[in-house]
């Protein structure tokens, strides 16, 4: 599938990095449809590229490279709307900002994925050890968040 962006231009995205999110991601209820762009081999951040609108995009990345005790429970409702499994296990991203001299992830609001059908959910954790700009990595000057692809 082609989808055009503003930061990279056309890109031709393997149907199978299409996530559908039914109820869109926070602040973004009617952008349903997003591709998951790796922009490198060994990065751990990647572009959450809405398909449908050029310039909506957010960085992601596992939470669990920086957290290794962070876990998401997906109640039932979250489950019968992924359509997950009781032995499937979704896979979780968290969107990034920068904060001054950090990037930090909203570890309060993580999107979870079911990798089997591509349906996708932002949920909101009520588990007070995190936050919505849990510090990951401090920055150093001129270092981009993502290389182009």
């Amino acid at each position: 599938m082609d989808i055009e962006t503003s930061r990279f231009g056309l890109l031709t995205v393997d149907e199978e990095r299409i996530m559908t999110f039914p109820r869109g991601l926070l602040g973004f209820p009617s952008h349903t449809r997003y591709a998951l762009i790796q922009t490198g081999e060994d990065n751990y951040f990647f572009w959450l590229q809405s398909v449908d609108q050029n310039d909506l995009a957010f960085v992601v990345t596992d939470p669990t490279i920086y957290f290794k005790d962070y876990q998401v429970p997906v109640r039932g409702e979250a489950q019968d709307e992924l359509q997950l499994t009781d032995d499937a296990q979704p896979q979780v991203f968290v969107i990034c900002n920068r904060v001054g001299e950090w990037l930090t992830g909203n570890l309060l609001g993580p999107i979870v994925i079911n990798t089997a059908n591509r349906q996708a959910m932002q949920v909101v954790l009520t588990e007070t050890k995190w936050t919505t700009r849990q510090p990951l990595i401090r920055l150093q000057s001129q270092v981009p968040l993502a290389k182009s692809a």
